[in-house]
């Protein structure tokens, strides 16, 4: 068990890392759209630093794997949340991102949610399921989708409107949530099908199931829009939104979906259910909104001698 929160905090500190130097390379690109996703591409696969930080995504993904072959699904998504502390600091560090008074009390009490999921795990006791009706999976997802496009699209029309206070980007940051969320079931799903023997025999197995499909499609989609979402929004508020609805998405769905038991004893359940109800209760009390700039006072005129 003990591996696999090493691996999730591993994860933690690879995602943290890909997503701050993805924004630190978007900053220095000309603006991007969802509706140019052609050019997006052309414009990040041109950057050294955005290659660098997808790459360390990618390696977060290869440490997710053995995280969901290891610990519960609730559980695992508890310490997944602690990532964004280190996000935080490296926001302050590497791309000058100030965060509110508001929002570094959200953080801590994101913190105080890790520790009780953490608290809520003992080893031996909880089981790690690694099937899914691929029914249920579907219905679980194909919603999800297409409500995370529709509201990304909403928040783009929302965006376009020049009367509109600046966005912190939370509704972005939801969207892309929804889309990660899924992502994460189909790498739980993933992780259960590499326990075919054989290399040949596995493969096969997983083309027949609908999880490399979903990550393919929220691999493509989720690309395109988190990096649009990332380049206008401080990276310090939509990743731990994005991460919030990712976690708990994952969390209650995949818990249901793969059929994970809940803790038995009283002590340990209430510490895990009232973590995720913490965290939900963080990402609602998220400001939406930028402070409006305020406005420069103009220089006085040099009265002539």
């Amino acid at each position: 068990m003990w591996w696999g929160v090493a691996a999730a905090l591993l994860a933690n500190t690879l995602y943290s890392l890909g997503f701050v130097l993805e924004k630190r390379a978007l900053t220095a690109l000309p603006e991007v759209t969802i509706r140019q996703p052609a050019r997006l591409l052309r414009l990040v696969l041109g950057s050294p630093l955005w290659i660098g930080g997808s790459l360390a995504l990618a390696a977060g993904f290869g440490a997710q794997l053995v995280v969901y072959r290891t610990l519960p699904i609730a559980a695992a998504q508890g310490i997944f949340v602690s990532g964004l502390v280190l996000l935080v600091l490296l926001s302050a560090r590497l791309l000058g991102e100030e965060t509110s008074g508001r929002e570094r009390y959200a953080l801590a009490a994101i913190l105080l949610a890790l520790l009780m999921v953490v608290l809520s795990l003992r080893e031996g006791s909880d089981t790690v399921s690694q099937e899914a009706p691929y029914p249920l999976i579907l219905l679980v997802c194909v919603p999800s989708l297409a409500a995370g496009l529709w509201l990304y699209g909403s928040a783009e029309r929302r965006a376009r409107n020049r009367h509109r206070r600046p966005t912190t980007g939370v509704e972005y940051g939801v969207a892309v949530g929804l889309l990660y969320g899924v992502s994460s079931l189909a790498i739980k799903g993933v992780s259960s099908r590499l326990t075919t023997s054989g290399i040949g025999g596995a493969v096969l197995d997983l083309l027949s199931s609908p999880y490399p499909y979903l990550l393919l499609f929220t691999g493509v989609f989720g690309l395109v829009m988190s990096q649009a979402a990332l380049q206008r929004c401080r990276a310090s508020l939509i990743v731990p939104v994005c991460t919030t609805v990712t976690s708990l998405f994952t969390a209650v769905l995949g818990t249901l979906s793969f059929g994970e038991a809940l803790p038995d004893e009283p002590l340990r359940l209430a510490l895990r259910v009232a973590g995720t109800a913490l965290a939900v209760a963080v990402l609602l009390t998220m400001p939406k909104h930028d402070p409006a700039p305020r406005p420069t006072a103009p220089a006085k005129e040099l009265a002539s001698p």
